[in-house]
């Protein structure tokens, strides 16, 4: 896409009399006509102008101060995430700009729909070297999916118009718009707000090819063990319904990719687990076994594929995904069906045959009951006194009945809550996939609380990841997010240990993190905790956490060298997956 603001075709009047006002308002009133109502930032020189005018919308536009600009764009993550709207940010230049970067990088790669507007120095020192200036186009080119730099604030209508279009449509992703301090102070002739809906240069989704649905549909309907594989592109398309009404015709077994987490609920008789690295059993095993493999809406990570050259070999491979460039990419297909899942399952749907396919679904459940023997039963209900993770999350779905949105960190944890929480409803699972980005979990929790403030929010962090952002506890204190924090302490960096005692002959190199008391820090911040360490006091202590009328934090003492398991190790094939 070039760098100009390619011509907006839209059904809008422009008829609107024309009036002067300044880049600053015309940049909020952009945001008001987005149906935007929450932003994420942190004020600074550079993009004072924005704040100034921000001053006099504060009935129409709620800003949550952050305290670190990473705390911003994972929280717009996380409100993205459970609201299913595009999250927005506010960064001032220089180091305001740059602390998006890891965060950008995590939308990127996880395709959450977020427009970040940053201020820039004057339009004069560009390139001079200027006090907090930065190349923040430049910097950001490779993980946004479109950014601009403007310099008059003529075109701020039509390119904050652009970056909703861009970062909601197709496949999501991040948008930066970058303002120079001139551009935000300048007055000129405003003739009203023109959403966008088309851009000659941008085709978010591509033509669906009836010969591919209709050829994907014969090798299912001839298929004798059919497989299922979905990722977050069900969720993206809101096509949970029709992926359900999919797999049910046929009786297909379905595993989700961690980002495919919640699109079906963890009950349904269909759904046989997880995939990858630390997924379950059966669904890597049985990636080796079928005869037809069916991806919808997942990219073939290499977390999900393990060693590519063993990957599926005996399969027929089905590809559906809104984005051309992932077919074909790292899994070679038989059959890509290119478009929206939302549109091309009800087409690929009308076309089967029903069918029993009971017996390899069986064939599921054996060897889920060998990962419940060897890993599940001990992980869920330990003969130990040491508390596990695992039961922890049990208990929580106890309590919940699967009802709440769970947030996570990156790390041991988080692959255990994805293992064993349960999802009822869609959009319930907030989680860094692709980038795998430790601090995540608290900002992302409170952006999932400000996107379905009626939920119960439970974020599930580490010791090692919860160390990162905790700075983000102010934010909870002066805002009142009420999300609730649980921090799963092993007294280690968890997952980099597990390798290094795999791997490593137990060589812990600097994995042996020292932490404050937690309790005592949430108390700082004026939020209640507590501290637990043994089992009668864990279901009381949840108990008391999800009860509580407001933000709590609650740590969790935990096995220091408990493991996750199963294992998928590097340059193995999924089959050779490891269950101790």
């Amino acid at each position: 896409m070039n760098d100009t603001i390619s011509k907006i075709e839209n059904t809008e009047s422009d008829s609107q009399k024309a009036i002067e006002i300044a880049g600053s308002k015309a940049v909020l009133e952009a945001l008001l006509q987005e149906d935007v109502h929450t932003i994420f930032g942190y004020p600074g020189g550079a993009i004072m102008p924005i704040y100034d005018a921000l001053y006099d919308y504060s009935d129409k536009l709620k800003h949550i101060l952050v305290r670190h600009e990473q705390g911003a764009i994972h929280a717009a993550q996380g409100f993205a995430r459970t609201s299913g709207k595009t999250g927005v940010v506010f960064a001032t230049s220089g180091p305001g700009a740059t602390n998006l970067v890891t965060g950008l990088a995590d939308a990127m790669i996880d395709s959450n729909p977020i427009v970040c507007i940053t201020g820039q120095v004057f339009a004069s020192l560009l390139g001079t070297d200027a006090f907090q200036e930065t190349d923040v186009i430049n910097i950001t080119t490779p993980v946004t999916k479109w950014n601009y730099q403007v310099t008059d604030a003529t075109e701020i209508p039509e390119a904050i118009a652009k970056a909703f279009h861009i970062a909601s449509t197709g496949r999501p992703g991040p948008v930066l718009i970058d303002i120079t301090k001139n551009a935000q102070m300048q007055l000129f002739e405003y003739s009203g707000y023109k959403k966008c809906n088309h851009i000659r240069s941008y085709r978010p989704e591509p033509e669906i090819r009836n010969e591919y649905i209709e050829q994907a549909a014969e090798l299912i309907n001839q298929a004798k063990k059919p497989f299922v594989i979905f990722g977050q592109g069900v969720i993206l398309g809101q096509a949970e319904e029709e992926f359900k009404a999919f797999i049910e015709k046929t009786n297909l077994p379905a595993a989700a990719t961690v980002m495919g987490l919640s699109a079906l609920e963890t009950t349904h008789p269909l759904h046989v687990g997880m995939l990858g690295m630390h997924g379950n059993y059966a669904p890597n095993v049985m990636t080796n076994e079928c005869d037809v493999l069916i991806a919808v809406g997942m990219r073939f990570d290499d977390r999900v594929t393990g060693r590519l050259d063993k990957y599926a070999k005996q399969a027929k491979i089905i590809h559906l995904d809104i984005d051309p460039a992932e077919i074909d990419k790292n899994v070679k297909t038989t059959v890509p069906v290119w478009g929206n899942c939302k549109k091309t399952l009800p087409m690929l749907t009308a076309l089967l045959t029903e069918n029993d396919h009971s017996a390899w679904l069986n064939e599921f459940r054996e060897l889920e009951k060998e990962e419940i023997k060897e890993v599940i039963q001990e992980e869920l209900d330990p003969s130990t006194e040491v508390l596990t993770m695992g039961e922890v999350i049990k208990v929580l779905n106890e309590l919940t009945d699967g009802d709440a949105i769970v947030a996570t960190d990156v790390g041991q944890h988080q692959m255990v809550a994805s293992r064993y929480a349960k999802f009822n409803q869609s959009k319930s699972w907030v989680t860094s996939g692709g980038l795998g980005t430790m601090g995540f979990g608290l900002p992302a929790a409170i952006g999932a609380w400000y996107g379905a403030p009626e939920k119960t929010v439970v974020a599930i962090i580490g010791d090692g990841g919860f160390q990162m952002t905790l700075q983000e506890l102010g934010t909870i204190m002066q805002f009142g997010a009420k999300v609730k924090i649980m921090i799963l302490n092993n007294e280690f960096l968890g997952m980099v240990r597990q390798w290094q005692q795999l791997f490593n002959e137990r060589r812990y190199s600097f994995v042996n993190i020292t932490s404050p008391d937690f309790v005592a820090v949430a108390k700082a911040y004026y939020i209640d905790g507590q501290r637990i360490s043994d089992r009668e006091g864990l279901k009381p202590a949840l108990e008391t956490m999800l009860n509580h009328d407001g933000a709590y934090l609650l740590e969790v003492m935990v096995g220091k060298e408990n493991n996750v398991f199963p294992m998928v190790t590097q340059g193995s094939s999924v089959s050779e997956i490891r269950l101790k």
